[in-house]
């Protein structure tokens, strides 16, 4: 079994194609598909089922990705080890990041990445917590921001940020920053929540109960960027983080309040998997979001509590 077999398995499984693998990696498609084959012949069973559009892992290949993925990242730490501590590094990186994270430290964690380590490949996964759960469990994921996990016995975790949540609502709703509404007060309101299996829609359920009112939910959407483009046109009021639409309130397009009796928070994470070391470019992205969401917090975009230690 050679490295260059476990990194054509890596590059086709993410194309589906031997044709698109072969242009990445400017090799030969008979070469590519020939490496393919050595490898399935000393695993003893086929890693891809054919078809006519391209290539697919068979469910014995999903098994082998992770660990192949796992080899190849091994392999770049002691390449790292020959670099000085502070050298530019090479290889891949994939972090995962909630969506409404994502949308505020996106770019300035490709910035710090293009400024510190230029050559490094750098892959930016957005999806919610249970699934850059899995993620990471599989190997697919370095490093993730998550909202307060309850299984993170397999995770190395630090404690990153207590997140305030906000009352959102159009601008005629005349929200103020700095003007705290009381939680009862959402008592006969028309909400604009996540379904209930949402993270979120808990938190929100367990503070109005907390406040002793029934919630009026009059559309459950998971996807932040629809709450937002319903409350904008006037359907209702949700509750969400002030960071991701920091810019929308400050433009005049939505207003956003605190929330106080009781004040809605969550808990975010940095997560990495606790069944191998993390590479040199994980721990940078790590070092990284927490230098970010300082500098977000002590600007007040993003409204939260640093529990993380200080850089």
């Amino acid at each position: 079994m050679e490295l260059s077999q476990l990194r054509t398995l890596i590059h086709v499984a993410e194309l589906g194609s031997l044709s698109k693998a072969a242009d990445r990696l400017h090799i030969a498609q008979p070469a590519l598909s020939r490496q393919v084959r050595m490898l399935e012949e000393e695993l003893g069973f086929a890693l891809f089922l054919r078809h006519g559009r391209g290539m697919v892992l068979s469910e014995q290949g999903k098994e082998v990705l992770p660990h192949a993925m796992r080899v190849l990242a091994e392999v770049d730490e002691i390449r790292a080890t020959a670099t000085p501590a502070d050298a530019p590094l090479t290889g891949d990186v994939a972090i995962g990041l909630p969506p409404t994270v994502a949308d505020i430290i996106s770019m300035p964690l490709a910035a710090a990445f293009g400024k510190a380590h230029p050559k490094a490949k750098l892959r930016l996964v957005s999806a919610y917590t249970g699934y850059l759960l899995d993620w990471l469990h599989r190997g697919e994921v370095d490093i993730a921001v998550l909202y307060d996990p309850r299984m993170a016995r397999s995770l190395r975790s630090r404690p990153l940020l207590l997140e305030n949540l906000f009352l959102i609502g159009p601008p005629d709703a005349g929200f103020s920053t700095v003007r705290a509404v009381p939680f009862s007060s959402l008592a006969g309101k028309r909400l604009l929540l996540p379904s209930i299996k949402h993270g979120l829609r808990i938190i929100v359920e367990r503070c109005a109960a907390e406040s002793g009112i029934p919630l009026e939910v009059g559309i459950e959407a998971d996807s932040y960027s629809a709450l937002k483009d319903l409350v904008r046109n006037g359907h209702g009021w949700t509750i969400l983080p002030l960071a991701p639409i920091h810019a929308d309130v400050s433009a005049g397009l939505l207003t956003a309040a605190p929330l106080i009796d009781p004040v809605p928070v969550r808990r975010l994470i940095l997560a990495y998997p606790a069944d191998r070391p993390a590479s040199r470019l994980a721990r940078f992205a790590g070092q990284a979001i927490e230098d970010i969401a300082k500098d977000l917090v002590e600007r007040a975009v993003w409204v939260g509590q640093l529990l993380g230690p200080a850089p």
